[in-house]
């Protein structure tokens, strides 16, 4: 794959590290059964997790947490797990995507082309989502299995976090 321009100077700059959040959508998990969460903690262990928490499958609790969130500016993106298919309770798509003002529907599209190589045709069920809110921060909202944010970390968002982030920056 051909390096762009933009791409050969990102190369100059490294991620130390960002803050992030962490949001566990589920009426049934606990920290000792949050196998996801801890997939995730471990995934970004060379970011700092400032907020870890398991909230109910209820929107209103979710855009507000997120809100709340967004009003942290040390803050850089907030994770969901859960939430994300298509039962009646799955309603992180719903409460985070009102808030971010520009949406990369890329993230999605490729999350589901790789889950589909991985899982078949049950793919189509997620609706994995990416976006950034008005004022920088990043919002995902990710799938509850462990293999599914494992996917989506490695193959999408972590090597793409720094370009993310400088594209963020510069405008």
């Amino acid at each position: 794959m051909k390096l762009t321009a933009h791409k050969r100077h990102l190369a100059t700059h490294e991620l130390t590290h960002i803050n992030f959040a962490l949001l566990i959508t589920s009426d049934s998990r606990t920290p000792k059964t949050d196998l996801t969460g801890k997939a995730i903690i471990k995934l970004m262990k060379e970011h700092h997790c400032l907020h870890q928490e398991i909230i109910k499958n209820d929107l209103s609790l979710i855009r507000n947490k997120i809100k709340s969130l967004l009003g942290d500016k040390r803050i850089q993106m907030i994770i969901t797990s859960g939430g994300t298919g298509c039962g009646r309770k799955d309603v992180s798509i719903e409460a985070a995507l009102p808030l971010a003002s520009r949406r990369l529907e890329g993230f999605g599209e490729l999350f589901r082309m790789l889950s589909y190589q991985e899982i078949g045709s049950s793919a189509i069920m997620s609706r994995a989502m990416l976006g950034v809110a008005g004022n920088g921060q990043i919002i995902v909202a990710l799938p509850g299995s462990p293999n599914a944010v494992k996917l989506a970390l490695t193959k999408l968002l972590l090597p793409e976090l720094a370009h993310l982030l400088w594209e963020i920056k510069r405008n």
